[in-house]
């Protein structure tokens, strides 16, 4: 999954998300879904999520569904 449509996305989930300041450079940072901030049900640039960790970002891919606890 590409992460541009937001019924593929749900808290839990492994991904990979660019960030605003690696935009230019693609760098991926992978992390666990904790909110999704994007309310339209698809984006061309991915869904917009907050990460468990905090950090904000469009998803690129999803990793994995995983059983992480929310």
């Amino acid at each position: 999954m590409n992460g541009q449509k937001r019924a593929d996305i749900r808290p839990g989930l492994e991904v990979d998300i660019v960030l605003k300041q690696d935009q230019s450079s693609g760098k991926l940072t992978r992390g666990i879904v904790k909110d999704l901030l994007t309310k339209s049900p698809s984006h061309p640039h991915g869904i917009k999520v907050r990460l468990t960790n905090g950090q904000v970002g469009r998803v690129k891919q999803v990793i994995s569904a995983g059983n992480h606890p929310q």
